[in-house]
């Protein structure tokens, strides 16, 4: 299957669908997120449309699939072959769904949105693709601007630690090695003109700076909606070799990391803000040149 070939969709919602849509679909409360801020940032009575981004088998912790039942029009893309068979049935039955099989980057996400005729101003983008994650949202919100995105971080970096991975057309997704921090994503957010607005878990959800109703500092988002969560460390049991970050300077912090990812030296990028003090030296420094 070539990279743009779509699996055509027939024109009436199947009972099993319906029956779905009774349930949740995202891993924890993202469903009910996105149902509250799109209710505030889209307008009313209008076809929305959506970007599933790494969309699974478009059931089992979707950000998307509620969307898609109650109408939405959109994309949904996969690269894992059997994913996208399960993606293909549960929407064949859709009419307004596109299902592609594609892997993701930063070079063909723009080509991919226009070829399906995806307009520059949609409702909801989700991304998540376990990998150069910051890369392809850097170039999708380059060329389009959607009203809300969801992205998963790799929440086990706490601010101000920077960890990016670094775009690699054979990346293989490995144990705690993918995505970025929520430091990085705060500092992409200012790049093109975003605010975050919340933190669920390890999903955070972003709006245009003019029309977002709140904007946090990736501090207080973490803190809220990962870092002080009663239930994390049951529900993310496997960060466990990760909780030292909690505990270090961010300093320590990213030395520790460059231990902990030795062998994916020179695909990442990492570090701390500088220092206030750090900053206005330099820029003295430089005024005085």
């Amino acid at each position: 299957m070539s990279l743009f070939d779509a699996i055509p969709v027939a024109r009436h919602l199947a009972p099993r669908l319906r029956r779905q849509d009774r349930r949740r679909f995202s891993n924890f409360d993202e469903e009910q997120i996105i149902k509250a801020y799109t209710a505030q940032l889209l307008p009313a009575g209008r076809t929305h449309t959506a970007v599933d981004l790494g969309a699974g088998d478009g059931v089992r912790h979707s950000n998307t699939h509620a969307l898609f039942a109650a109408g939405w029009r959109g994309l949904a893309i996969e690269a894992d072959s059997r994913r996208l068979y399960r993606l293909a049935r549960t929407y064949r039955n859709h009419p307004n769904v596109f299902v592609c099989r594609a892997r993701v980057t930063p070079h063909n996400v723009v080509p991919l949105l226009a070829a399906y005729e995806i307009e520059p101003e949609f409702g909801l983008l989700s991304l998540d693709i376990d990998s150069y994650d910051y890369w392809v949202l850097d170039a999708l919100l380059a060329r389009f601007r959607p009203r809300l995105v969801v992205t998963e971080i790799n929440e086990k970096i706490p601010p101000p630690i920077k960890f990016v991975v670094n775009y690699d057309a054979h990346f293989q997704l490995q144990h705690h090695f993918y995505g970025y921090s929520i430091a990085s994503l705060a500092e992409l957010c200012a790049r093109h003109a975003y605010a975050l607005v919340e933190l669920e878990y390890n999903n955070a959800f972003l709006a245009p700076a003019g029309v977002a109703p709140t904007a946090l500092t990736p501090e207080a988002a973490y803190r809220r909606g990962y870092l002080d969560r009663p239930d994390r460390r049951e529900k993310f049991r496997l960060n466990q070799d990760m909780e030292i970050l909690h505990t270090l300077s961010p300093e320590r912090g990213v030395e520790f990391l460059k231990k902990f990812f030795a062998r994916h030296a020179g695909k990442y990028e990492i570090g701390v803000p500088s220092a206030p003090a750090e900053v206005e030296a330099r820029e003295c420094e430089l005024s005085e040149v």
